[in-house]
């Protein structure tokens, strides 16, 4: 039995990847370019017993005012992914304990990990070495049906939205990586708007380094009205599975270019060979606007947990206590981790 916390051109990491399920928020180059967004270090935490393997990818960041640190997951849909199967208790049980140890003896007090709702489903015993909660459902396209049956399973003001759109002339052209920095414009104008978080500003140096690093996994879709960028969509295409990152259309009346993109990108994706385009959830994987909107292309939902981990209870304790006075320690349901 062995655990460890990888560094991303670790062996382990990569020969894991081989046998076990996985998707591009998996991957070494995805985890380490996502670490400088968060300003943070790129690991992942590696068990293996009898032959069968677990990987989380991990993101460790500084904790102000302390001398420990914490972990939580790259921006998707990482989670743990294994060879064992989830009713493999004593597996789930001995890497859970390793990983708490690993982790403390790291001077890494929490986790907050975003579970992958298309992989296997979560183990049981997540939830007792943690909390394991449920927060809505995410949305998803099926790729194997026709074309016919997914436009009849696309809600109608969408089917309508979607004509008009092409009837004003609305089109969109994949994979011309020209057009990135005006989309990131389109992008960056609409973050403004919703009055996003620093973090979501993509810029155009991450996402560039981002496809150079990952190559043809990584596509760009953008939307245009004449030659000037209305919209666009990034996503990612790994073993058959179709993935959101970043999209965003410029707002005016009467256009519509968000639900071309999201019909003509799973398309697209039906035409390489994917199997699913998944679509994501609402914010935070709430059942809001968002979700809606998303749930008007498809009726395949799958369920959203996030996993939550105090692997050092009096350092989490005492900085919930200095920092939130009042704050529940024990409650890990809630904002987590709760120092923050």
């Amino acid at each position: 039995m062995t655990a460890s916390l990888l560094e991303p051109a670790a062996r382990e990491w990569k020969e894991t990847l081989h046998h076990v399920v996985h998707d591009m928020y998996h991957v070494p180059d995805y985890v380490v370019l996502d670490a400088r967004l968060y300003g943070g270090e790129p690991a992942a935490f590696h068990f293996e017993r009898d032959g069968r393997r677990l990987l989380i990818p991990l993101i460790l960041r500084e904790i102000p005012g302390s001398a420990l640190r914490d972990a939580l997951s790259p921006y998707g849909y990482p989670g743990p992914v294994s060879d064992a199967a989830p009713d493999d208790d004593d597996f789930w049980r001995a890497a859970c304990a390793c990983l708490a140890q690993t982790l403390r003896e790291a001077g890494v007090i929490s986790m907050f990990v975003r579970m992958h709702p298309l992989l296997s489903p979560p183990s049981p015993v997540l939830d007792e070495a943690g909390a394991l909660v449920r927060h809505g459902e995410t949305v998803s396209m099926d790729l194997t049906i026709s074309v016919e049956q997914m436009w009849q399973l696309t809600r109608s003001d969408h089917r309508n939205h979607i004509n008009r759109a092409k009837r004003a002339g609305t089109q969109v052209v994949f994979d011309d990586w020209g057009r990135l920095a005006e989309w990131v414009e389109v992008y960056h104008d609409n973050m403004r708007r919703v009055g996003a978080a620093d973090y979501y500003f993509f810029t155009y140096d991450h996402l560039a380094a981002l496809h150079d690093a990952v190559g043809d996994h990584m596509h760009l879709a953008v939307a245009l009205e004449g030659d000037e960028v209305v919209g666009g969509n990034t996503f990612f295409e790994y073993d058959g599975i179709a993935t959101g990152y970043v999209s965003s259309t410029r707002r005016a009346r009467g256009r519509y270019a968000d639900e071309l993109l999201y019909d003509s990108v799973r398309r697209w994706c039906k035409q390489r060979g994917a199997r699913l385009f998944h679509l994501g959830g609402g914010k935070g994987g709430s059942n809001d606007s968002l979700f809606s909107y998303k749930a008007g292309f498809s009726p395949s939902r799958h369920p959203f947990h996030t996993w939550r981990v105090v692997t050092d209870s009096p350092a989490y304790e005492k900085l919930v206590v200095d920092k939130r006075p009042g704050a529940d320690p024990t409650d890990l349901t809630g904002t987590f981790p709760s120092y923050r």
